[in-house]
């Protein structure tokens, strides 16, 4: 393992109460650094909330119960990420993983019109991620798939897609925008907008996928949106902690969300995430009640309009 910043004492007390919505643990297609039930130990023992199991691949709402089980104190949030492992643009998946306690929904990731990586031909050189390996070893055995269109040709949102909103917003799930475009994202935040979805989050906007203007992400704001800031993206050189805080300022506090979308063997352990973030926060000129904001009240607004708040 690399040697990683350590969170200041302040930042280990700010971050108390937080949820982390965006994390990959094990078991994984990949090697994590540590496993879902080790983490939620952490968690309690730090005194915060919980967090959220990202797959690229499968559910995960009946593993966080079993994690909810196993550690009581830590409330382990389960999702679904719309790739073609689960049907791509499948209502049916949504509906059985909303049964179960399924909290967050994930647009296409890796599977995206936006992330060629693993259907195009690698250049020589190039060095590409897990994922997009994957993608190609998969392919050599003749299980290549289609990219998934969110949108037509004329920018509307396909049939398949309204089907899915309309059952995230049945069971008041959160949706999260994944891997897609910029003019994909304004396209399905207006289609869920009418659907009658109530809380929406724009994956890492910083993201090199995504790298939303900080107009777009105001306009987004002003939508009614939370702008997720993860910790791995300026962490990993994606972009700037600047570009970031200039950013949270363009689209407010109020609709900015922090997680950290570690998990990577190579990154900082899961649980110094959020507290890092919040140092590096504290640096770039934002105030402790504008932390808290971010890291701990809108993470909590999110995490509380699962369903599995409901079953639990």
């Amino acid at each position: 393992m690399n040697e990683h910043p350590v969170p200041s004492a302040l930042a280990r007390e700010l971050v108390r109460g937080a949820y982390d919505l965006h994390l990959h643990l094990d078991p994984d297609v990949f090697r994590r650094r540590t496993t879902d039930l080790e983490l939620a130990r952490r968690f309690r023992d730090l005194g915060m909330a919980g967090f959220v199991l990202k797959s690229h691949y499968a559910p995960t709402a009946e593993r966080a119960a079993v994690v909810r089980a196993a550690e009581p104190g830590v409330d382990v949030i389960g999702s679904i990420t719309l790739n073609r492992a689960v049907g791509g643009l499948n209502p049916i998946a949504v509906e059985v993983a909303a049964r179960v306690g399924c909290g967050i929904v994930w647009m296409p990731t890796f599977d995206s019109y936006n992330e060629p990586a693993g259907r195009e031909e690698p250049k020589p050189g190039d060095i590409l991620p897990p994922w997009a390996r994957m993608q190609h070893e998969l392919r050599a055995q003749g299980m290549g798939s289609d990219p998934i269109a969110v949108v037509d040709t004329e920018g509307e949102v396909v049939p398949e897609l309204r089907r899915v909103l309309a059952v995230v917003a049945a069971h008041d799930s959160v949706l999260a925008t994944g891997h897609l475009s910029r003019d994909e994202i304004f396209s399905v935040v207006d289609a869920a907008l009418q659907e009658g979805v109530r809380r929406i989050v724009i994956t890492h906007p910083e993201f090199t996928s995504q790298r939303l203007k900080a107009a777009d992400q105001a306009e987004l704001a002003n939508r009614g949106c939370y702008l997720e800031r993860c910790f791995n993206t300026p962490y990993t050189g994606k972009c700037t902690w600047d570009e970031m805080f200039a950013n949270i300022r363009a689209a407010g506090v109020e609709r900015s969300v922090v997680s950290t979308d570690l998990g990577q063997v190579d990154n900082p352990p899961p649980e110094d995430g959020l507290p890092l973030m919040v140092d590096r926060l504290l640096e770039g000129g934002f105030t402790e009640p504008e932390v808290r904001k971010m890291v701990v009240d809108n993470t909590l607004a999110l995490a509380r309009s699962r369903t599995a708040t409901k079953l639990a």
